[in-house]
C-alpha cells in the first residue's frame, strides 16, 4: 500500500485524514485507515472506509522516523 501517510477523504461522507493503516481481508475487501486532526487537543478516533471511497487529496505523505523508539504509543483503534 503506497498511500500510508498520504490525506484522503471519504466520497460519501466527507470524512477526512492520514491514511494510517490498509486491512485486506480473505473476502477481498480492503479498508483504509483515516485518522483525523485532534480537535481542542483532543483526539479523534480514526476510521475504517473502503478503500475505493477514499479519495487521495494530497499525495505528499506524512513520514515518521521512530527507529529510537519503536512500538505502539496508543491503543489500537476501536470499530
Amino acid at each position: 500500500m503506497q498511500n500510508l501517510g498520504s490525506t484522503g477523504r471519504d466520497r460519501v461522507t466527507g470524512f477526512q485524514g492520514v491514511i494510517t493503516g490498509h486491512a485486506r481481508y480473505l473476502t477481498g475487501c480492503s479498508q483504509l485507515l483515516l485518522a483525523p486532526p485532534a480537535k481542542d487537543g483532543a483526539y479523534v478516533d480514526g476510521q475504517w472506509f473502503d478503500e475505493q471511497r477514499v479519495v487521495i487529496t494530497d499525495a505528499a505523505p506524512v513520514v515518521l522516523d521512530n527507529g529510537q523508539t519503536p512500538g505502539c504509543n496508543r491503543a489500537a483503534p476501536k470499530r
